[in-house]
């Protein structure tokens, strides 16, 4: 088969598994689970093949015309350059590891062949997402992933928070996706044409009369989609739905989606000087914000859902700086450890006993109970926490290599500012992240909250996707800033001197830091009381998230003490921890601003509609009616009523024609 054969199998192959997963749920069970794993494997495989015969050579194009439009078509188009065949990769290894997983995460959960043709549909969208040469296809496949997050995040619906979680994920990714739309049409309208590579070669002689608000609109959708600041508050809150989801959408989908479709026409950024300041500042604040919020979360979870926010940012900034191989490389390296850590946390969530969201407070005793989760989640977080020699160091050094390149003024792409504004934004996450990295090790291992019952084993599905994703966590940096430089422009990956010094020493700062604290706390604490947890029937991982997140109650029994105070996170944060805990309450801010103006307009319209409206009409309706009765009470069919009747109004019409003549 051809490059482009294959190129359109690998998301025809897990759209296919949907629909057929669809159909058959219900009335052939046994063949759920090969429909979930198979399509997304052989996918997988196809984009393996696509990358090697790609190679980081010359991007493979084809394009048919869907329809005829009269001014800009609208093309079935591939476009497979570097970027698309390693990104696809990720995109594949990734849903294939969630699909496996979750045959034995949520084996009994009575939804499973709508969740797992769901996660195969998302799968599939991406995909096209990825491999798409149009920006019209391309907006297909964005706007898939946007209703499949809406069910899946909401796959527990029983419970409000999961229905509440689903919704606000929908309307905040929509409200960035109107000006987004927008800014497609005006790029296209500019361009001529919405292939991608029409669109880059009209950037690139100048062709594009608005860059400027081009880029801001494009940016409001990115922001959305990939969780950046101002429109980062769904991501923490989509933790409401089952880990492996959380796993697919942090590490390979939806909130990838925005980086990706950036560095895929960064030419148009780049036409802008000030929307790459803005894009550096969106992605400084994103950084620094998310790695404070991550710093004060209880729940393990939101604690990773905000890592992601703030890795989104280190991707953001890199962009901003104009190193979209930098941007890359770190896309690809997040998304092996932010999958393992997902799913190593899917694992705790059933050891631990605690609640659905995974308080870290209550742990204890996991190291010895969950070996695999263990080891691999430690390697994912040295990983995050940018330790070398793992795969993080490498690919977040390349984006600080690049900011501090930019920001002595050695680039033409991108404004000496956005290198500084990255620089230092980079360097103070590098320490939070190795803080919250270190906080969340310890209070999950070496814990000192109510003790659980030990509930066995996990299914061999889920420990042997752990070591898969550690191989690539460990590896995969070391190996591609070495022999993938072709697939990123050709760029040099490679660690810079300065840089890597300073970020991996401040790392190291963050993480001493935070263990001197929980030391102190822990033994300021030694004397609390630990409470005890009553037992529980063992149960399915799936389930037991879906029951507690139902009851609001710990999985695995009631906790009677209250939760462990040895948190060095409270100690460190000081008055900071309770804003940092609520996302620094943009949410309230939001409410303020947004929801309760909304609300206020809704309930004034409703009363102009009952009250002034419905009165009107009302009105017309009930002069008639009164008319009409007053006819009908005439219709009395009594004769002599109606002869006495014409009797009076001839002596009226006599009389009025005899005033008439007198006056006349």
């Amino acid at each position: 088969m051809t490059t482009t054969t294959l190129a359109v199998l690998v998301p025809l192959l897990p759209f296919l598994g949907a629909v057929t997963g669809l159909l058959l749920g219900r009335t052939a069970p046994g063949f759920v689970r090969p429909l979930a794993v198979l399509p997304t494997l052989a996918s997988l495989v196809l984009a393996a093949i696509v990358a090697v015969r790609q190679g980081g050579d010359a991007a493979v194009d084809a394009a048919t015309e869907l329809t005829p439009t009269g001014s800009v078509p609208v093309e079935l188009a591939l476009h497979i350059d570097g970027f698309a065949a390693l990104v696809a990769l990720v995109v594949g290894l990734v849903a294939t590891c969630v699909q496996v997983y979750s045959t034995g995460y949520l084996r009994d959960d009575p939804r499973y062949p709508s969740y797992a043709a769901l996660v195969s549909l998302f799968t599939s969208a991406m995909f096209l997402v990825v491999y798409s040469g149009d920006l019209m296809v391309l907006l297909v496949g964005w706007e898939v992933m946007g209703i499949c997050s809406y069910f899946l995040v909401g796959h527990y619906w029983e419970t409000p928070e999961a229905r509440a979680a689903s919704i606000k994920a929908f309307l905040v990714t929509k409200l960035g996706d109107v000006p987004f739309l927008i800014g497609l049409f005006a790029l296209a309208t500019d361009a001529g044409s919405f292939r991608i590579t029409k669109v880059l070669g009209a950037v690139a002689h100048g062709g594009l009369d608005h860059p400027t608000l081009i880029a801001l609109l494009l940016l409001a959708g990115v922001a959305g989609k990939s969780a950046q600041f101002p429109l980062h508050t769904w991501l923490p809150d989509a933790m409401a739905g089952p880990t492996p989801v959380s796993a697919l959408i942090h590490a390979a989908t939806m909130v990838a989606a925005g980086v990706y479709f950036v560095a895929r026409l960064l030419p148009v950024f780049e036409a802008s000087q000030a929307a790459m300041v803005v894009l550096a500042v969106m992605a400084a604040v994103t950084m620094a914000g998310s790695g404070l919020a991550a710093l004060a979360q209880d729940d393990i979870k939101r604690v990773l859902a905000y890592s992601t926010i703030g890795q989104l940012g280190y991707m953001t900034g890199a962009l901003a700086v104009g190193d979209r191989g930098a941007a890359v490389f770190h896309l690809v390296s997040h998304g092996a450890f932010k999958a393992l850590l997902f799913l190593a946390a899917g694992v705790i969530i059933h050891a631990a006993g605690t609640n659905s969201l995974a308080a870290m407070s209550r742990m204890s005793g996991l190291r010895d109970r969950v070996p695999d989760a263990f080891w691999t989640m430690t390697v994912a977080l040295l990983a995050l926490a940018a330790i070398p020699p793992f795969s993080g160091f490498f690919s977040k050094e390349s984006v600080l290599g690049a900011a501090e390149h930019v920001s002595t003024g050695h680039t033409e792409h991108a404004p000496a500012a956005a290198g500084w504004i990255v620089l230092v934004a980079g360097l103070l996450t590098a320490v939070l992240t190795a803080a919250y990295v270190t906080r969340l090790w310890l209070l999950a291992f070496r814990g000192r909250g109510a003790e659980t019952p030990d509930h066995g084993r996990q299914p061999l599905t889920m420990t042997v996707v752990l070591w898969v994703l550690a191989v690539p966590s460990l590896a995969l940096g070391g190996f591609a800033y070495r022999s993938l430089p072709d697939w990123f422009d050709g760029r040099d990956l490679a660690p810079t001197l300065a840089t890597s010094v300073l970020g991996t020493g401040l790392a190291l700062v963050g993480g001493l830091v935070v263990y001197s604290a929980w030391r102190h706390t822990t033994a300021r604490a030694a004397r609390a009381p630990l409470g005890a947890v009553a037992a529980h029937p063992e149960g399915d991982a799936g389930l037991v998230e879906a029951e507690a997140i139902a009851t609001h109650t710990p999985a695995y029994g009631d906790v009677a003490s209250a939760p462990d105070p040895a948190d060095p996170g409270r100690l460190l944060l000081g008055p900071l921890h309770r804003h940092a805990a609520t996302g620094f309450h943009l949410d309230a801010v939001y409410t303020t601003l947004f929801v309760r103006p909304v609300q206020t307009g809704a309930s004034l319209v409703r009363f102009l509609d009952r009250e002034v409206v419905d009165t009107y009409v009302r009105g017309a309706g009930t002069l008639p009616r009164w008319l009409g009765t007053a006819v009908r009470r005439a219709q009395t069919g009594n004769v002599q009523t109606y002869v006495s009747a014409l009797l009076a109004g001839t002596v009226v019409l006599v009389v009025a024609v005899l005033l008439v003549a007198t006056g006349a």
